[in-house]
């Protein structure tokens, strides 16, 4: 049975504010698209790739990485959508006899194979499954004047990351039903919680962070420097 992956690169960077693709950016002589896709080229649990990226920029990443680095994998390249959701089924859509894919954000350049192997195992169980880790911080949920109205027992919070794996038919059915009510999720987990999904987490990474604001970059380039 074939897993897939879906990796998206297709955001606007418009929070990192450098005017550019932020997977394309570089920490030490490699864009940081190339973390995640040398990863999911060299685990034996992932048989093929979908990348999704920007229109414009589809040459540069297919001749400036993927042919560069002889990542075979990524056997095709598709544009994103206007909102994250749309751009996953488009990635979605482009995979043929998948049984499990995986579906990383590209701005993550530190998932590792252990990560893929636990969301694929967890997801061939329970249908649906992302990596995450404890909140550190307490969390206050604030009403529309910033007063707090209440605060959650920490101990139930989670910070949910990518990788995330599903039973393809099954996220694939949650993507199109999201499409024809009109749900827009911020993650691919919530479009199987809103169908009465099961979703199991498995323990991340803290390193595992998004590259969003310039500070990230910071941070990335101290942990990719290990």
């Amino acid at each position: 049975m074939k897993n897939s992956a879906v990796l998206l690169a297709a955001g606007e960077s418009v929070r990192m504010g450098m005017g550019i693709n932020k997977t394309l950016i570089e920490i030490n002589g490699k864009p940081l698209l190339w973390y995640s896709l040398n990863v999911f080229e060299q685990c034996s649990l992932i048989d093929d790739v979908v990348l999704v990226t920007q229109r414009d920029v589809v040459d540069k990443v297919k001749y400036g990485i993927i042919d560069r680095y002889g990542f075979s994998k990524v056997k095709k390249i598709v544009t994103g959508g206007s909102e994250r959701q749309y751009s996953v089924y488009n990635g979605l859509s482009a995979l043929k006899d998948t049984y499990v894919v995986v579906v990383h954000d590209g701005a993550r350049p530190l998932v590792t194979p252990d990560m893929l192997s636990k969301v694929i195992e967890a997801a061939n169980e329970y249908g649906c499954s992302t990596v995450g880790v404890p909140l550190k911080d307490t969390v206050k949920i604030l009403d529309e004047n910033n007063l707090v109205t209440r605060t959650p027992d920490r101990k139930s919070m989670w910070a949910i990351q990518t990788p995330q794996a599903f039973k393809f038919e099954l996220i694939k059915w949650a993507h199109e039903k999201a499409r024809s009510e009109g749900t827009v999720a911020t993650d691919d987990c919530a479009l199987v919680e809103n169908m009465g999904g099961d979703v199991k987490i498995v323990m991340g990474d803290y390193r595992n962070i998004k590259a969003t604001t310039p500070e990230d970059l910071i941070v990335l380039k101290s942990f990719i420097g290990i």
